[in-house]
């Protein structure tokens, strides 16, 4: 019977939940109404592209109501509402979205009251099920109806506000054309960094060598020892030309990835990181490497990941987990710092996202205050 009691009263509590939601929607036709007025006469136009975003937002609310009570989580869809007034009114109309909220808001109107349901089923169900389970032994009868009330009513909104193909298509190209844009940005910001490291850097140090050669040939003949320093110096601008040379590959496609692999330039990564870092590799077993752009990306991510925890996380320990999955590869990256990260701040953090996203990957950052700061990438890839 206390089994019972909990699971009615959870119930109880999504159609509750459920029934204020219902009443808000029967409120919320007076707004719906001034905005088709206000559409259909002109004056309130601007009205229609923001009544359609709280259309959302109540839908959004719904979805996550469901979602607690069923475990699974259905997926939003829906276009940027930004713009001048005409594009942002052309979005919200045009939007299979919109067109998805306002099916299942007309259809609660009607299948709302059903939580309702709950307060007679309550009385009826102390007593019944009191006398059922207390006196005569049995199951109780009554109060399950209150689980099945409440996924019955979860059911109807899972499948009313459940995407059409349609909007999860015009979502999906929405997502990569942003994503298309940011790996362009990416690309370009890092041609402009190559080209500033050559310009500012391996360039630099060979037009000094090279006067430095044209010197010592003139003052071969008149002052050998000035020659030879000069040939001198411009050994060390050799060395120094190639090491940056060096730096600048790396920043494109590290050689020690094709070298030793990802795990090999993992640990060489962890121990020049200045930290204490610890490099799981277990899960990632034996078989075909992932491709190049894959493990450049998942490099890049620890790198970066390491250098905010050596200079801002005030921790001297990290951990990197690498593992394989089904549909591609996972990298984490977790320090014991002060957390707290501000993605806004410059912090790297936006620059990863892109490089990830390039490949549709996902990037997760926790972080809260008092730390520990933990970045999970999904990279997916076919092995």
């Amino acid at each position: 019977m206390r089994a019972t009691l909990r699971q009615a009263a959870r119930a109880t509590v999504h159609l509750f939940l459920a029934a204020a939601m219902a009443f808000g929607s029967y409120l919320f036709i007076t707004v719906l109404l001034i905005a088709a007025t206000g559409a259909v006469s002109g004056v309130g136009i601007w009205l229609l592209p923001e009544t359609v975003l709280l259309i959302r937002r109540i839908a959004g609310a719904k979805r996550r109501l469901t979602a607690s009570w069923t475990g699974r989580e259905i997926p939003e869809a829906y276009r940027t509402v930004t713009g001048p007034l005409r594009e942002r009114l052309r979005t919200a109309v045009g939007d299979p979205g919109t067109l998805t909220d306002l099916r299942w808001m007309g259809a609660y109107y009607a299948y709302g009251w059903l939580t309702m349901l709950m307060l007679p089923l309550w009385p009826a169900g102390l007593l019944v099920d009191g006398v059922r389970r207390g006196l005569l032994g049995r199951e109780a009868l009554v109060l399950p109806l209150l689980v099945r009330l409440a996924d019955l009513e979860a059911g109807w909104s899972a499948t009313l506000l459940r995407p059409s193909p349609k909007a999860l298509l015009a979502s999906r190209v929405e997502q990569l054309t942003a994503t298309r844009a940011d790996a362009v940005a990416a690309h370009g910001a890092e041609l402009r960094r190559i080209e500033r490291d050559l310009h500012d850097g391996a360039q630099a140090r060979l037009v000094a060598l090279s006067m430095r050669i044209g010197l010592a040939q003139r003052a071969y003949g008149a002052d050998p020892d000035t020659a030879r320093k000069l040939l001198s110096d411009a050994q060390d601008q050799a060395e120094v030309a190639l090491t940056e040379l060096r730096h600048v590959v790396r920043g494109i496609h590290p050689p020690i990835l094709t070298d030793r692999g990802l795990e090999g330039a993992v640990r060489a990564l962890a121990g020049s990181s200045g930290l204490g870092v610890t490099v799981r590799t277990d899960l990632l077993p034996d078989g075909p490497r992932a491709p190049a752009a894959v493990e450049a990306a998942a490099y890049f991510v620890i790198a970066e990941a390491l250098t905010n925890a050596s200079k801002y996380s005030g921790s001297d320990r990290a951990e990197v987990v690498l593992a394989r999955s089904r549909t591609g590869l996972s990298v984490r990256v977790r320090d014991e710092g002060c957390g707290g990260v501000d993605e806004s701040a410059g912090s790297g953090l936006l620059g990863m996202r892109r490089r990830v996203a390039a490949l549709d990957g996902t990037v997760r950052v926790t972080s809260p205050v008092g730390g520990p700061t933990v970045i999970e990438v999904e990279l997916p890839c076919v092995w």
